[in-house]
């Protein structure tokens, strides 16, 4: 599972919006500067996230764009659902917007429903868009410059 840098560039845009949240629009142009990202690509990113409702656009001298909601409202799983489309773990896959996840497990290997790695795939799924519904937009932005600290303890393997 590989964001592009679509993903990237599109949560640097927002925690930038989040940064002046509550002081107006702020221009694309201002953005791409502060943070070295070509114009162009971003002006392609903020339609994307302004389908989503998750910024709002003012036209006019003083336009430019804000976030729609608080920061602390902006869940990246949202974000990333809006940049990337389906979050799938493996090519096989297959994008199924009844489902709050997205996707689904496209093998139908035998009689029992499905390929032997489908439930691995969905767990792996599953934990990274909890993560990513866990983590706000204005976390994102408070951890700016500072070193986080895991959500989770690190994996360690047993010995025999």
């Amino acid at each position: 599972m590989i964001f592009t840098t679509k993903a990237e560039y599109g949560v640097r845009l927002l925690v930038e919006l989040g940064r002046h949240h509550g002081n107006g629009p702020v221009s694309l142009k201002a953005i791409a500067e502060a943070e070295g990202l070509p114009l162009a690509y971003l002006e392609r990113i903020v339609a994307l996230l302004k389908r989503a409702g998750l910024v709002e656009s003012t036209r006019g001298a003083h336009g430019g764009y804000r976030l729609a909601r608080d920061p602390v409202d902006v869940h990246m799983d949202e974000v990333i659902l809006a940049l990337e489309g389906a979050v799938a773990p493996m090519s096989c896959f297959v994008d199924d917007r009844d489902e709050r996840a997205g996707v689904l497990c496209s093998h139908v290997a035998d009689d029992r429903g499905g390929c032997a790695t489908r439930l691995l795939w969905m767990r792996v799924q599953g934990g990274v868009m909890e993560k990513l519904h866990q983590t706000s937009l204005s976390e994102l932005d408070n951890s700016a410059g500072r070193s986080v600290v895991p959500a989770s303890p690190p994996l360690t393997t047993a010995t025999p």
